[in-house]
């Protein structure tokens, strides 16, 4: 019977959804499953790190890794995998551009430890204890993993040969990826694995969108009932589609709800914060102080809005170390 290839799963730092759209693909599972050997997938079942530093270099066909990259750890496991794998995939918005994770690059590291563990409204810590890389009480030892400074996209670690984009990536995505791994009629490498076209080519509203948009004021969500059949964002809603790669079916449009950018820029785009605020601002029709303070008042939080899931792949950041 011919050895099915060996395939790997693993959660850096991210929420776990990328795991839920491998569950979702429902009963595609099994035809993953019988096409493959999963040899490492440690939120799901019991794999050692041992296992993997025992098998040879590149014995792995393919690692699809998602979550950032915060702590050594995470560093160390990212380099291992990356060794251990012919074919490593950046799985999920985190892995392939830092994703929300990446939102804590607007702070250093000092600052969330110390809200974190002291002046959190929940915590309470007198002593302003704060863990600690090392600790020995007599006999026993503990070593903790290092805090990054900075959050890291996966491809700012090791070299990366694909990306499946999303939070989450949908089913249809990953069984495609899959699909094409076991094929091996795979694009060529740095590819991103959806199509590059924007959102809005795939938004059922597009016919609705004008050629000229003129906006005076932007509204958030909750402030409006949006119209299900007219664009959301000739409605003054900020919908990131025009400026966001496409291969999500625009569900949460369906939903009636903005593009948020998930899926990243399209090819050729370097910085996808910088292209969502260059569209958005060409849309707005103030000119006078007034008028665009006015306007800017619909976007209170304007990094979280035009960089929520790339601010890791922002052209300006930080460094990885403290010192």
């Amino acid at each position: 019977m011919p050895t099915k290839p060996k395939i790997g799963f693993y959660w850096c730092a991210s929420c776990g959804g990328c795991e839920e759209s491998v569950v979702d693909l429902a009963e595609d599972v099994l035809m993953v499953t019988a096409a493959v050997d999963i040899i490492f997938w440690p939120c799901a079942m019991d794999f050692k790190k041992a296992d993997i530093e025992a098998m040879p270099d590149k014995s792995i066909v393919a690692t699809l890794l998602n979550g950032a990259i915060r702590s050594s750890e995470q560093e160390e496991m990212a380099h291992l995998l990356r060794r251990k794998s012919q074919v490593l995939i950046a799985f999920g918005s985190c892995a392939h551009t830092g994703g929300i994770p990446g939102l804590a690059n607007q702070f250093t590291c000092e600052q969330i430890m110390k809200y974190v563990y002291e002046e959190c409204p929940t915590m309470v810590n007198d002593q302003k204890t704060h863990p600690q890389t090392h600790f020995k009480d007599g006999n026993r030892e503990t070593e903790l993993p290092v805090i990054r400074n900075v959050v890291r996209a996966l491809d700012q670690v090791v070299d990366v040969d694909y990306y499946i984009p999303g939070c989450p990536p949908t089913p249809k995505l990953l069984k495609e990826a899959v699909l094409a791994l076991l094929s091996g009629k795979l694009p060529p490498k740095g590819s991103v694995l959806a199509p590059n076209i924007a959102v809005c080519q795939q938004c059922k509203r597009n016919d609705s969108k004008p050629q000229d948009i003129s906006l005076t004021e932007f509204k958030r969500p909750h402030q409006i009932i949006a119209d299900p059949d007219i664009c959301l964002l000739a409605q003054g809603l900020p919908c990131l589609g025009p400026a966001t790669r496409g291969g999500c079916d625009a569900v949460c449009i369906q939903g009636n709800m903005p593009c948020t950018g998930c899926f990243g820029p399209v090819d050729n785009v370097h910085d996808h914060g910088a292209k969502i605020l260059s569209y958005l601002a060409s849309t707005a029709a103030g000119k006078e102080e007034k008028d665009i303070t006015k306007t800017l008042a619909g976007i209170p939080d304007p990094v979280g809005t035009f960089y929520r899931y790339g601010l890791a792949k922002c052209l300006l950041r930080g460094k990885v170390s403290q010192s």
